[in-house]
C-alpha cells in the first residue's frame, strides 16, 4: 500500500486508534532554528491534535537526538511533555495518551499492537535506522506489554529516498521489522520522497536546514470505535 494518505489507512481503521501525519504548512515561514520553527508551527499542530480528539497536554513528544533510546510513557495521570534523550515512545494505549514525533526527511514509524492495544512511535533517520531503533521499540513493547510481532501492524511515513539521499530508510526499516517477526503484509509504507515533494513536505536536505517539521501523531481513544 503506497501513497500520502493510504499508508495510515489500516491503522486508522483499527477501533479506537487515532493517527495522522501533518504535512507542510506553506503559509508559515520557517528558519534554521528548530525550536523557533516549532513554536511557529505549534498553533497548526495544536489544531491537528484537537482534530484527533486530544488536548495538547495529552501529547508526549520525543526530544529526538538520533540515537536508539525508546521510552515507555506513563499509562495515565501525568501530562504529556518532551521526553529528553528519546527517539521512540511506547504506551499501553490508555485512553487520552498521544505520541508525537517530528520529522523532516527521517521516517516516522507507527506501531500498533492489534491484540494488546499497545502503541509505539519512532523517529528513524540514518543513525536511528543503523541502530535499528524500530526493532528496539518492538523489544520494549514485548517486555512492557507482552506484544507479539505477529500481532503488530506498522506504517512508515514519507521520508527522503534515493536518488536524493544515499540511504532508503523505509526499505531498511521494513527489512529489520520483517526479520524481527512482523509479517511483511502488515507493514505499510507511504512510498513518497520528502525531498522530491517539497510542495507537500519539509526536507532538511533539499532545503539545506531552513525547513519546518512534519508531525506524526498516534494515540488511542478506547471509546471511539470508528476511525478518526
Amino acid at each position: 500500500m503506497t501513497g500520502a494518505l493510504s499508508f495510515l489507512e489500516r491503522l486508522r481503521a483499527r477501533g479506537g486508534v487515532s493517527a495522522c501525519f501533518v504535512p507542510r504548512i506553506p503559509e508559515i515561514t520557517v528558519s534554521r532554528d528548530k525550536w523557533d520553527t516549532l513554536e511557529k508551527l505549534q498553533p497548526a499542530h495544536e489544531e491537528a491534535v484537537k482534530d484527533l480528539g486530544f488536548g495538547w497536554n495529552n501529547l508526549w513528544r520525543a526530544e529526538q537526538i538520533h540515537e536508539d533510546l525508546v521510552v515507555q510513557i506513563p499509562a495515565e495521570g501525568v501530562e504529556g511533555k518532551i521526553v529528553e534523550g528519546a527517539d521512540g515512545l511506547v504506551t499501553c494505549g490508555t485512553e487520552g495518551s498521544l505520541l508525537g514525533i517530528y520529522v523532516a526527511d527521517c521516517a516516522a514509524v507507527y506501531i500498533c499492537d492489534c491484540h494488546t492495544g499497545a502503541l509505539g512511535l519512532v523517529h528513524s533517520g540514518r543513525r536511528g535506522t543503523e541502530q535499528e531503533i524500530a526493532v528496539r521499540a518492538l523489544e520494549k513493547m514485548r517486555a512492557a506489554y507482552g506484544s507479539d510481532p505477529r500481532n503488530l501492524e506498522v506504517a512508515i511515513s514519507p521520508c527522503i529516498r534515493p536518488p536524493l539521499y544515499e540511504v532508503d530508510f523505509s526499505s531498511l526499516i521494513a527489512e529489520q521489522l520483517i526479520k524481527a517477526g512482523i509479517p511483511s503484509g502488515q507493514i505499510f509504507s507511504s512510498g513518497e520522497c520528502t525531498g522530491a515533494r517539497v510542495d507537500r513536505y519539509y526536507s532538511y536536505r533539499v532545503e539545506r536546514g531552513k525547513t519546518g517539521r512534519m508531525l506524526a501523531l498516534l494515540g488511542r481513544r478506547i471509546n471511539n470505535t470508528e476511525p478518526v
